[in-house]
């Protein structure tokens, strides 16, 4: 089952509107209740969470794991799902509930200057922090890099056993969808591909960290 359509939100670098997103920016499928987030595991393992709409017992709860809102980042982290390990890509749509505490609860998972004090205490309180937020460079039908951040959200402890049993709200497998976006691709077809991305808008930074706040604009 792939995810719903609409119209192209993150066009190919020379799209005009590119040089005023802000470079922190979280951009995500989301309603008033809900996130849509990203992640790509092996078929024994993603499967049945798709099928059943729910992570199994054998995804492991005391490791840490990452979701990202954008589709397009997760399809340079998969490869379109081609990688070993990560051949079928899961929609997971979480409470905003749950997503917003997760950026509230937060450490940038590297070390900032002007944003923590010193590195013992940047390295003390990743060490506490349920979540980490790090941002690399979006990317476009091409994957190549945009000018402005993707944010991704690692999950540990407290925080990625609420995301299996209480956050999620449904599981899809959109490996079709990223399949079908990918032959279009590579045919030069971009438009087209572009009509099937999953549509992502601006959500509000709320607590997550940048590594410069001076940077991001309301």
């Amino acid at each position: 089952m792939t995810a719903p359509t609409g119209p192209n939100t993150t066009d190919v670098p020379a799209a005009p509107h590119i040089a005023d997103v802000p470079p922190y920016e979280i951009r995500a499928r989301h309603t008033g209740t809900t996130v849509t987030v990203y992640q790509a595991y092996r078929p024994d393992l993603g499967l049945p969470a798709a099928r059943d709409g729910r992570f199994p017992e054998a995804w492991k709860r005391d490791r840490m794991t990452w979701i990202k809102p954008s589709f397009l980042w997760m399809m340079y982290r998969c490869g379109w799902g081609t990688k070993e390990g990560q051949e079928t890509v899961l929609a997971v749509e979480i409470t905003r509930e749950g997503f917003d505490w997760a950026l509230e609860h937060a450490e940038l998972s590297h070390y900032a200057r002007g944003v923590h004090p010193d590195r013992d205490t940047w390295r003390r309180n990743l060490r506490r922090a349920p979540a980490r937020v790090q941002w690399d460079p979006e990317r476009d039908l091409r994957l190549d890099r945009l000018p402005h951040r993707s944010l991704q959200l690692g999950l540990s402890g407290e925080a990625a056993r609420r995301y299996a049993d209480e956050w999620t709200v449904s599981i899809r497998d959109v490996t079709p969808l990223a399949r079908r976006v990918h032959g279009l691709v590579r045919e030069g077809r971009l438009d087209e591909a572009g009509a099937l991305l999953p549509v992502e808008s601006p959500y509000p930074l709320g607590g997550a960290p940048v590594p410069d706040r001076t940077a991001t604009r309301p």
